[in-house]
């Protein structure tokens, strides 16, 4: 639950508005010219507004690493996700930094408390050496957290090389 808290530092507006709507009121109904009385407020009075209907994402993780891998393996991990806000969640969009790694991703609403995933797969050859991929993941949650980066990372170790057979040329 979001929670934002605000300081009234102009009570007295306020105070007065409220008093003036009463007053006029009163004076509507005898026709007699009322005087506002106005209570300022003090600076350390605070509101709280709760703010509703916001879903959060909570990964389990966020980074995953393969270790050693062989060239050729398509190597493929489960980002596990709880939607710990009080809306239903919804992936936006879910990409990849590059055409390597593919990601899944579920496709409907995650109620609050329920769980999703976001797969991802890198397809290792072709591409020995050390690798890290990022999967960019946006939701429908408040703006200024609605993404989310996920890390796939390890080492493609190259495959081996087949020795190939010397050619025979035939003797003329």
């Amino acid at each position: 639950m979001r929670k934002i808290v605000l300081t009234i530092i102009l009570g007295v507006f306020v105070t007065g508005f409220v008093s003036a709507q009463k007053t006029k009121k009163k004076s509507a109904s005898k026709k007699a010219t009322p005087t506002a009385a106005v209570t300022p407020v003090k600076a350390e009075e605070k509101i709280e507004i709760v703010t509703d209907g916001l879903p959060k994402i909570k990964f389990v993780e966020e980074t995953h690493d393969f270790g050693n891998i062989k060239e050729g393996t398509q190597a493929t991990y489960e980002f596990k996700f709880t939607n710990t806000g009080n809306a239903p969640l919804i992936l936006e969009s879910v990409q990849a930094s590059c055409g390597c790694t593919t990601p899944e991703w579920s496709k409907d609403p995650i109620a609050p408390g329920q769980t999703g995933k976001v797969i991802a797969t890198f397809n290792s050859s072709g591409r020995p050496g050390t690798f890290t991929k990022t999967i960019t993941v946006k939701y429908n949650g408040a703006v200024e957290t609605n993404t989310n980066y996920l890390t796939i990372k390890g080492f493609v170790e190259s495959a081996p090389v087949t020795p190939q057979t010397p050619v025979a040329v035939p003797e003329h």
